[in-house]
C-alpha cells in the first residue's frame, strides 16, 4: 500500500479481482482458440465504471505477487481508479476467471481462485478506516463476507461507516452479489447479509439474490423486505422484466431496452457505476434508475467487461435513442 495523505475519495469499492480471460469467439470454451485478458472483479469494475463518469474512484483488494497482480495494479491506473489499497498476498495467485460467449442469453463464468483468492485475506487491521468513513460513496458485495479474514474485515468497514458522522449525500451500497460457488449454504450467506444490511443505505440485486438475503423472491415484496431492514434505497433487477427501485416514499419500475446481446457479463457492474454517479449527483430516484438501466444495457451490447464500460455521454446518447419506458404493473 502506498503512504499517501487521507483523501475523500467520491467512490471507495471493497472485494473481488481477477483477471478475466475472455474468448474472441463465441461458443463452447474447448472451440475457442485465442483470448484476451481484463481486469475483472465485481468491486473493481464497478469501481472502473464509477470512474468512467468522472469519479474519483479507489478500490480495496489483494492480488497476489505475480504477472497478473502487477498488471492489475498498473492498469488501474489507467482507468482513473487509485491502486493506493491494493496490497499483495504472498503465497497466493492472483485469480483468473474465463467467461464463455453463448449467445443469446447463455454466460458462464469458471473461476480459478483455489486454494483460497487473495480479496479473501483482507483484514480488518489493514483497512483505511479514515477514507473508507470519508468516501461519499462506500461499495461492497456480499462475496467478501463469504470467508475470513474478510468478513469480519467488511462488517468492521460497514460499522465504520454507520458509525462515523455520515454527510447528506453520502451513502453505503451493499451489492447482493450472492455467487453459491463461494458459500457453504446459502443460510450461512443469509446470517451475514443479515447483519450487513444493518448499516447499509443502498442494497442492490437480483431475485435470487434477494432470496438469500431476505427470502423473497417476488420483487415488490422483496424490495419491501429490504427497505425493512433499513435501507434507504432497494433496487430489485428483475432480468427481463427490468429493474424496480422503492424508497419509503418512491416507486419505479423501468422496462428492460430491447438490445441485441453480445455478452451479458460485467451489466451489472456498468449499473453499479451509473448508479454511484446518480447517487453522487443527487438525481431523483427515476433519473438514476432509467441511468443505470442503461448503463447495463450499453455493457451487454459489448464483448469485454471492465473496457466496455460507458462514459456518461455516452450513456445520454444511448437514452435519446432508446427512450426508457417505465413498467406497468397491473
Amino acid at each position: 500500500m502506498t503512504n499517501e495523505a487521507p483523501h475523500a475519495y467520491d467512490v471507495i469499492t471493497m472485494g473481488r479481482v481477477s483477471v478475466d480471460v475472455y474468448p474472441q469467439q463465441t461458443g463452447p470454451l474447448e472451440d475457442v482458440t485465442t483470448f484476451s485478458k481484463s481486469v475483472g472483479g465485481s468491486a473493481t469494475n464497478v469501481a472502473i465504471a464509477a470512474a468512467r463518469h468522472g469519479a474519483d474512484a479507489a478500490v480495496i483488494t489483494r492480488t497476489g505477487n505475480d504477472p497478473f497482480g502487477r498488471y492489475i495494479a498498473r492498469t488501474l491506473p489507467e482507468f482513473g481508479v487509485a491502486n493506493a489499497f491494493i496490497e499483495t498476498v504472498d503465497g497466493l495467485n492472483t485469480p483468473v476467471a474465463f467467461c464463455e460467449i453463448l449467445p443469446p442469453d447463455d454466460f458462464p463464468l469458471y473461476f480459478y481462485r483455489a486454494p483460497k483468492a487473495p480479496d479473501l485475506m483482507i483484514t480488518t487491521k489493514s483497512l483505511p478506516l479514515h477514507e473508507i468513513e470519508r468516501a461519499r460513496v462506500f461499495w461492497t458485495t456480499v462475496t467478501g463476507l463469504s470467508e475470513e479474514p474478510s468478513r469480519s474485515a467488511h462488517h468492521a468497514a460497514l460499522r465504520a461507516r454507520s458509525e462515523a458522522e455520515l454527510a447528506r449525500g453520502m451513502y453505503t451500497v451493499l451489492d447482493l452479489d450472492y455467487r453459491a460457488m463461494f458459500w457453504s449454504s446459502p443460510e450461512a450467506a443469509t446470517r451475514e447479509v443479515a447483519g450487513a444490511l444493518e448499516h447499509a443505505t443502498v442494497a442492490v440485486g437480483n431475485r435470487e439474490e434477494c432470496e438469500v438475503a431476505v427470502g423473497e423472491t417476488d420483487p415488490v415484496r422483496a424490495a419491501d423486505a429490504l427497505l425493512e431492514r433499513g435501507v434507504e434505497v432497494a433496487i430489485v433487477k428483475q432480468g427481463p422484466k427490468g429493474v424496480l427501485a422503492k424508497t419509503r416514499d418512491e416507486f419505479v419500475e423501468l422496462r428492460p431496452h430491447t438490445i441485441d446481446v453480445v455478452n451479458g457479463l460485467g451489466s451489472g457492474d456498468g449499473f453499479g457505476g451509473a448508479l454511484t454517479h446518480g447517487l453522487l449527483a443527487g438525481w431523483g430516484l427515476e433519473r438514476t434508475l432509467a441511468f443505470a438501466n442503461a448503463a447495463g444495457a450499453i455493457v451487454a451490447t459489448r464483448f469485454e467487461c471492465s473496457t466496455a464500460m460507458p462514459t456518461s455521454d455516452e450513456i445520454e446518447q444511448f437514452l435519446q435513442e432508446n427512450p426508457t419506458e417505465e413498467a406497468v404493473r397491473a
